[in-house]
């Protein structure tokens, strides 16, 4: 079974119990494994088998339950239609083979097309693309500089609806409160006490209650339809109380009895101001992955047939010849083929400095050619590009929930039946206490009011998305919130030698021809031999031979049965004779006799360079001798890891000798020497036997087994591919010093988190009961402490929300150098 995962952008939701319930309903459908909503993105990622349900049915689905996904719609300009058959193929390409596109009509009569798409998952581009692929031409549409992102205009238009529907509020309910108010403090003289004031305040309420507060009704009614409660309900309960109340006694003309107007429309409109600040500051939240997107440039300049074109991103191929002017972004990720230049890659590693390209370099798309003009051929577009993934990893973390936000889910699931039952029970003991119907029902709204479902739904994924956020722009990227969690935890660092804490490029220092009884070879003889060999191998050490004999100008032989025996060598059949090149232990173990070049080896040894022994017909014939260059920033790296408590162990499959003279130079704690390949998980292993959580630091395929083993695997960017499939976090820059800084992010995000929970728990826990009237036999303390108003118990929920996303947006200023 093959699982698809999918991200949606959700519209209508107002709390984390509507979260819940759309993931409830989610996990009921057939084939479906997963569904996990971030409210503060407020975006649903599923997971599920294509094979029992399509993407139409999980929308269908988010909708019959009472929830939008945000979808756009594009026009485009179809050419090479000739017949009904031609509009009919594009349809049905878009509708069939095009993921997360929702609908497509193509008018063959004015050769437009029109498609519905959700954006989350499929782009204009790859829309464009579809249609070229199948032999059509695409006008793109004249969208300026940049395409509108759908999403954010889905989000733009909400946040432009609550921030209407609050001025309407604030519009009516100004004057309302200062008529009431006054009235009720002796300000404006017997005339307010006429029955038509009355008649007046409840004009004045009504829009408030209906027009402003509407949502409120809608929300509260599709949670009750799923069986949920939600912060709608609290609040449509709280205000409608107030208002009803007021109304039946403005009706039934009951004699002394005062009408609360201004308390229903200030509960709305405070708490409608709260989620407009809200909204606002969780747009904020997201900047950094808009940021990532809109660094795609729009158009590539390429070469056919000798002639330059400009074209739409989309329309780039992989084996195009790319120009890549000074000043402009590169368009896609590629090879140099000519030019040479200084390329800003800032915006994906985080690093300040160009990096010098020249012929044989790769390039990444989005990144600036700041100098010469540059050649490229394209090896990776749209999806498949180096920017692509990075925007897919965010997302995947940004999408993904913490271990540690189960709580806060478990907790809001109870929250809001548990505040009305307890809403009821408040007022049921002050009826009671008090015998009084007036003064209960205050105390019975300002506990529906001030009861906060949604700083506990947005305390753990505004902070998680801040975080990440934050770690994309400084080129850290966490694949998930659990890496994200874990990498607090980590106690021991294992650094792969090769690639991590070394350049990873080893160059032959020596070649060292070994004396035999009958003869002897040349220096040049032995490297031609093991380069011979070594053609066959992609092991670095197994590249520099072979490109210091190419450097010389050696022809080298193709090597024949070439075998690789798991870390310790190589060997394969040259010019008739079967030929090793490999560790010296190797060869002891096979029992060839090495005691001629023991000094040799030890000596190059204590010199900290890597030996590999040539063996011809069970005899050594010579030994080569590689080093590899310690990275400038590994010593930095590791003495920050120290500074934070972490312990560093050095792994390798070089001989104690060698690893331990590059321990020397960057300051390990431990080494753990000639491991295998298939040995360093084992060695991980062992770690977490004893209690350690481990984080894995590696860069090449035969690291990719430890970092799956590890509490935390951490991938150096400039690895491979499957490194970085096995790790949890990816560091982009290629940089050692990423491991200390991606752990002080995360370390910084978790304690975001805990301040956040903090808050919104103990904002519950304290106001909750304070709104219940638990100080009210207290004669000393203030009076709004004692009796507190409901329209004070608004504006504090109104607050309480913001301060968890204001707290989360001070990740953004976070040290973590």
């Amino acid at each position: 079974m093959t699982m698809k995962t999918i991200s949606l952008p959700l519209t209508g939701m107002s709390c984390a119990n509507c979260a819940l319930s759309v993931e409830r309903n989610l996990r009921k459908l057939p084939g479906v494994d997963t569904a996990n909503v971030n409210f503060a993105v407020e975006q649903v990622t599923v997971s599920f088998d294509p094979a029992q349900v399509q993407e139409q049915i999980i929308i269908d689905k988010i909708k019959d339950i009472g929830y939008g996904v945000a979808s756009a719609k594009v026009e485009l300009a179809v050419t090479g239609m000739t017949c009904a058959n031609c509009s009919a193929a594009i349809e049905r390409t878009l509708r069939k083979k095009i993921p997360g596109v929702l609908d497509a009509a193509v008018n063959l009569a004015t050769e437009r097309a029109t498609v519905e798409y959700i954006p989350t998952i499929t782009t204009q581009d790859d829309i464009i693309a579809a249609i070229v692929r199948i032999g059509y031409g695409v006008i793109p549409p004249d969208t300026g500089d940049t395409e509108e992102d759908a999403e954010q205009v889905a989000r733009r238009a909400e946040v432009a609806d609550q921030t209407r529907k609050f001025f309407i509020g604030a519009f009516f309910t100004l004057p309302l409160f200062i008529l009431s108010m006054g009235r009720d403090m002796g300000l404006w003289g017997d005339w307010s006490h006429q029955v038509w004031v009355n008649w007046l305040l409840l004009a004045l309420a009504t829009p408030v209650q209906f027009y402003t507060g509407w949502d409120y009704y809608t929300g509260g009614w599709k949670s009750l339809r799923n069986r949920s409660a939600n912060m709608d309900v609290l609040v449509a309960m709280g205000s409608s109380v107030a208002y009803v109340y007021s109304l039946v006694v403005l009706v039934l003309m009951l004699p002394g009895q005062h009408v609360y107007f201004e308390t229903s429309a200030v509960i709305i409109t405070l708490i409608k101001l709260g989620k407009m600040l809200e909204s606002r500051a969780k747009g904020r939240t997201g900047q950094a992955i808009r940021n990532l997107m809109g660094l795609r440039p729009k158009t590539a300049t390429i070469i056919i047939d000798g002639v330059e074109k400009e074209i739409p991103l989309a329309q780039v191929k992989v084996g195009d010849l790319v120009i890549v002017r000074p000043g402009e972004k590169v368009p896609v990720d590629g090879l140099v083929l000519e030019g040479i230049s200084a390329v800003d890659e800032s915006m994906l590693t985080g690093e300040p400095l160009p990096v010098d390209k020249g012929p044989g370099d790769t390039v990444t798309g989005a990144t600036i050619n700041t100098e010469g003009l540059l050649k490229i051929n394209a090896t990776r577009v749209g999806k498949d590009t180096a920017l692509a993934q990075i925007i897919r990893l965010v997302q995947q973390a940004q999408g993904s929930k913490a271990p540690i936000q189960a709580l806060a889910d478990k907790v809001a699931a109870v929250f809001v039946p548990t505040v009305i039952g307890l809403a009821i029970l408040t007022f049921i003991v002050w009826w009671l206490v008090g015998g009084a119907f007036v003064p209960a029902m205050i105390r019975l709204v300002a506990v529906l009011v001030i009861a906060c479902p949604c700083a506990l739904g947005l305390a753990t994924p505004t902070a998680i998305m801040a975080g990440t956020g934050k770690g994309a722009e400084r080129g850290l990227l966490f694949k998930n919130s659990e890496s994200l969690e874990r990498a607090t935890q980590i106690n021991v660092a294992v650094l792969d030698k090769t690639g991590t804490i070394t350049v990873g490029q080893p160059v032959v220092t020596d070649v060292l021809p070994l004396p035999l009884p009958d003869r002897s070879m040349e220096a040049n003889a032995v490297l031609r031999l093991a380069a011979s060999v070594e053609r066959g191998s992609e092991h670095p050490i197994g590249r520099a031979v072979v490109n210091s004999a190419q450097e010389q100008g050696m022809t080298l032989e193709e090597p024949m049965d070439f075998q690789a025996a798991g870390g310790l060598g190589v060997r394969a059949a040259i010019d008739g004779q079967m030929v090793f090149v490999g560790k010296p232990n190797w060869f002891r173990e096979m029992g060839v006799d090495l005691n001629p070049a023991e000094k040799e080896i030890n000596h190059l040894q204590r010199q900290g360079k890597t030996v590999m022994v040539v063996v011809v017909a069970d005899a050594a014939v010579g030994l080569i001798a590689v080093s590899d260059r310690v990275k400038e920033d590994s010593g930095t790296a590791i003495a920050e890891l120290h500074q934070m408590g972490i312990k560093v162990i050095m792994l390798t499959g070089d001989n104690l000798q060698t690893a331990r003279s590059i321990a020397d130079q960057v300051g390990v704690d431990d080494i753990f020497a000639e491991v295998r390949p298939e040995e360093k998980s084992l060695q991980v292993k062992k770690l977490q036997d004893q209690g350690y959580i481990v984080g894995m630091v590696g860069d090449g395929i035969n690291d990719a087994p430890a970092l799956a083993q590890a509490d935390v695997g951490i991938a150096i960017g400039t690895g491979t591919d499957v490194a970085m499939e096995t790790a949890g976090v990816v560091l982009a820059g290629g940089h050692l010093t990423g491991v200390s800084q991606a752990i002080k992010l995360s370390r910084a995000t978790m304690r975001t988190v805990k301040q956040n929970l903090f808050w919104a728990f103990i904002y519950n826990i304290i106001l909750i009961p304070l709104a219940a009237g638990v100080l009210a036999p207290f004669p000393s303390l203030p009076e709004a402490l004692r009796h507190l108003h409901p329209m004070l118990a608004a504006l504090a929920m109104a607050l309480s929300s913001i301060t968890v996303v204001s707290n989360s947006l001070l990740l953004y200023r976070a040290k973590i150098n």
